[in-house]
């Protein structure tokens, strides 16, 4: 039997973990001296509450090698062949971590996907993999799927500022719009694993109008399109935009989440963003 193992800032409805019994690795968040494991000692309304007071921004940390090696174990030593997909390595060194367990463990049938995505992207590609294990597919059939859903999966976000991702080291090429923060608000993308600016729009409503419209002209020459929503602390504001997202990007499926503590620390609140792919 194939087992699907993430990390904590895959973003997918309580239930689907439960249901196909994936493992979460959490990453770590730091306050200070204080450290806590995302979603196990920390929820999200406990961590942004904290956000808010924190005199510093918090950190985040992957998870160790030695942590994957104690996930990855007993599901080899029951029989289990493993497909970890997590969080893009641009954004995280929870790849690399994972990479170095598999080295620890070279008798075990362990696979790494590099998501090149986070978040409800990465949502949607860990829910495929466990839908496909559960119908019996192979892990070269897994891993074709996933690496075909990294390189098509869109997934487009709009922050409140640019700050958390800035301090946080995360803005990769988003960093050119620094200097005009304070007239707009950004229209951010992840391409290629690494946050990207998409575009530069004046208010928040039209971002997230135009996030909307761009996603649709993405997938508008897919035949079946599936998508999902984030966000941090938003979430009336994020429930309202489902109605136009569906009626822009008919989807087979939709879900929304929260992000989580791991992300929550680089976007910071009021963050909404989309993901999508088709085929």
């Amino acid at each position: 039997m194939i087992k699907i193992v993430t990390d904590s800032t895959c973003d997918l409805p309580p239930e689907v973990f439960e249901q196909y019994g994936i493992t979460v690795m959490p990453l770590r968040i730091h306050f200070g001296m204080e450290a806590f494991l995302d979603g196990v000692n920390i929820t999200k309304d406990e961590f942004y509450q904290r956000l808010r007071t924190a005199p510093q921004l918090p950190t985040t940390s992957q998870p160790s090698a030695g942590e994957f090696c104690e996930a990855f174990r007993p599901l080899v030593e029951a029989g289990h062949e493993v497909v970890g997909i997590l969080i893009s390595g641009e954004l995280s060194g929870t790849c690399a971590s994972a990479l170095t367990a598999c080295e620890l463990l070279p008798e075990a049938s362990i696979s790494v996907i590099d998501s090149r995505s986070t978040s409800v992207g990465l949502g949607m590609m860990v829910r495929e993999a466990a839908r496909l294990a559960e119908t019996g597919a192979d892990v070269t059939a897994i891993k074709a799927r996933i690496e075909e859903l990294a390189s098509k999966m869109k997934l487009y976000f709009v922050v409140d500022t640019l700050e958390y991702l800035r301090k946080g080291g995360r803005i990769g090429g988003a960093k050119a719009l620094l200097g005009t923060m304070l007239n707009i608000k950004p229209l951010l993308m992840i391409h290629d694993g690494r946050v990207e600016p998409l575009q530069q729009v004046r208010t928040r409503r039209k971002a997230l109008q135009r996030m909307i419209e761009l996603m649709a002209q993405e997938m508008s020459s897919a035949s079946l399109v599936h998508s999902s929503m984030t966000h941090a602390q938003a979430e009336d504001e994020a429930k309202a935009l489902v109605a136009q997202v569906q009626a822009a990007i008919p989807c087979e499926e939709f879900f929304i989440c929260e992000l989580g503590p791991a992300l929550g620390t680089h976007a910071g609140p009021g963050v909404i963003g989309v993901a999508a792919y088709g085929d």
